[in-house]
């Protein structure tokens, strides 16, 4: 479910669209795993709703089988934003490395921009991260001459844990915000 919602600044000019805000049940319905399952590896992740008003990024990362990842995705929505400069998400991390996914299409498969960003432990932050931060992937390799993201196009987004950080994790999550 996308929140269509607009942050305000006191002088009412509006500085970021709300794309998700996991404070509900509903909020997490629409999200699914895509572990490194589907190469044959063990990792298993979900996103699950606290009772405490946020969503969190949890499970355990295995590099049993040449796995290494795990990451959840929105289904497709319309989350363009088409003036957006940046992207900030709200976060209470373990102390590991995540990646902010987004995605231009619906398909399952295809293009995928990354932007990583540290999860500070324990102390819920707003981590920012400008537009030039999303490197075109796919299948977890860059993708010379791919168009640089553009956020008006954006269809899915996604949390993802890989880079050889092995064992259990956790990330809260309540909000993901276009700036």
């Amino acid at each position: 479910m996308r929140v269509a919602a607009f942050l305000q600044r006191r002088d009412n000019r509006t500085v970021a669209q709300e794309l998700f805000r996991f404070a509900t049940e509903a909020a997490v319905s629409r999200w699914s795993s895509v572990d490194d399952r589907v190469m044959g590896g063990v990792s298993h992740s979900r996103l699950r709703f606290d009772a405490h008003g946020h969503a969190i990024f949890e499970g355990v990362v295995s590099f049993a089988n040449n796995g290494g990842f795990a990451s959840v995705r929105s289904g497709p929505l319309n989350l363009g934003a088409p003036r957006a400069h940046a992207y900030a998400i709200e976060v209470r991390g373990d102390g590991k490395r995540y990646k902010l996914n987004l995605r231009t299409d619906d398909s399952f498969d295809g293009i995928n921009y990354q932007a990583l960003f540290e999860a500070p432990a324990g102390a819920w932050v707003v981590v920012r991260l400008p537009l030039g931060a999303f490197h075109p992937t796919f299948r977890g390799r860059g993708v010379p001459g791919a168009p640089p993201l553009d956020p008006a196009r954006v269809r899915q987004a996604g949390l993802m844990i890989a880079d050889r950080q092995e064992g259990a994790f956790a990330l809260a999550v309540r909000s993901i915000c276009a700036e």
